[in-house]
């Protein structure tokens, strides 16, 4: 089903369907000798798992990780880690009730014409939001890699719908963050804000739609000089990693696309000397200049699609009989996943980061 694999040195490969057996993460090239914490990893699982509230699918999966290889006396080997999840709660039912019928805006017509029939579409298979439990398992690893190299990443809802959190944060205390956003449960950070999204997501599950939203991430203590120009260049391997996450349909870095009606004396970032050190007075590039990384926070903020599965009435066609139909996708799915995505972005970041540390040899005695 093609390449399911990310990265160079510090590469995953992901493997597993919705309502398959088990979902999980092959993580190659993680150095001997680190001593994982898998409560932090379980952590991040939690974070991303179905029904966490009233907000999120029914679907009760506990996602409790395991880990099959590459770890030894609680260190890693330097032998490829392999974790995975299991799928406990499946209901393959109504996708089997529906199986002739095209659903509006998913994989269904597309995957049927590539793999003629043989892919697994319960839940949508390979193509489903749930791969992305292991994408957060070996982002929860990567992150730990990061740490240990005084680099933090962080991400958090900054728009519902047309509420959004337009607020300019010091990330300088991501630990004084992460425990505010962790009292939202729509992960925002402002509590007026969060208060409107959550009102919002339930007006629109109780209208049996869905809504989109966006995710603010930022990555601290980045050096400068991580990427390289054309094919290298780092916004484009983390924009690469981001668009592997299903329900993405776009990102923006810094200004993003306001750059495109700003003046270049507006969106420039004046060079500074703060602290014997050089940095930018502002950072519109979002701590990427063509391609290398400036030392300033590397900022950027992704678009989510609404969930296609929604419990109105939509037109479509029968593939068997090859006549127009309706349907009502019944279901257990998100009103809203811009939540629960909060913390993927997160690791594909990790993931992306750690990666190009290790191939510019960045990364030097992290083993303690």
């Amino acid at each position: 089903m093609g390449d399911n694999s990310l990265g160079t040195i510090f590469r995953i490969t992901s493997f597993g369907e919705s309502h398959g057996n088990v979902i999980g993460i092959i993580v190659d090239g993680m150095p001997a000798g680190l001593k994982l914490d898998l409560k932090a990893i379980q952590e991040d699982l939690n974070y991303r798992k179905p029904y966490q509230s009233h907000l999120s699918t029914s679907r009760i999966e506990f996602d409790e990780v395991k880990i099959l290889s590459g770890i030894f006396n609680g260190k890693t080997t330097g032998a490829p880690l392999c974790l995975i999840i299991e799928n406990k709660d499946v209901d393959s039912s109504n996708y089997e009730k529906f199986k002739h019928l095209l659903r509006p805006s998913h994989v269904d017509y597309v995957m049927l014409k590539k793999y003629g029939g043989n892919a697994d579409y319960r839940g949508s298979g390979r193509f489903s939001g749930r791969i992305t439990a292991g994408f957060v398992m070996a982002g929860a690893v990567a992150k730990q890699v990061l740490t240990k190299v005084g680099i933090n990443v962080f991400a958090y809802t900054k728009s519902i719908g047309n509420i959004k959190d337009e607020s300019n944060y010091d990330f300088s205390d991501i630990d004084k963050l992460k425990e505010i956003r962790e009292k939202s449960l729509v992960r925002a950070i402002d509590k007026t804000k969060s208060d409107k999204m959550i009102k919002l997501i339930e007006e629109i599950k109780q209208d049996k739609d869905s809504i989109g939203g966006t995710v603010k991430c930022v990555a601290i203590g980045v050096p400068v000089g991580v990427g390289g120009p054309i094919f290298n260049s780092l916004d484009a391997e983390i924009a690469r990693a981001i668009f592997s996450i299903p329900a993405v349909r776009g990102i923006e870095f810094g200004a993003g696309f306001k750059a495109s009606t700003m003046r270049g004396s507006e969106h420039n970032d004046p060079w500074i000397i703060e602290n014997r050190e050089i940095k930018t007075a502002k950072n519109d590039s979002g701590g990427i200049i063509g391609g290398i990384s400036t030392g300033m926070p590397i900022e950027f903020t992704v678009a989510f699609k609404p969930t296609p599965s929604i419990g109105l009435p939509q037109k479509t066609v029968n593939i068997q009989t090859l006549k127009n139909e309706r349907i009502v996708l019944k279901g257990r799915h998100d009103p809203c996943i811009v939540p629960r995505a909060v913390v993927i972005v997160e690791a594909m970041l990790a993931i992306v980061l750690v990666d190009r540390l290790l191939i510019e040899g960045k990364i030097e005695n992290i083993i303690k």
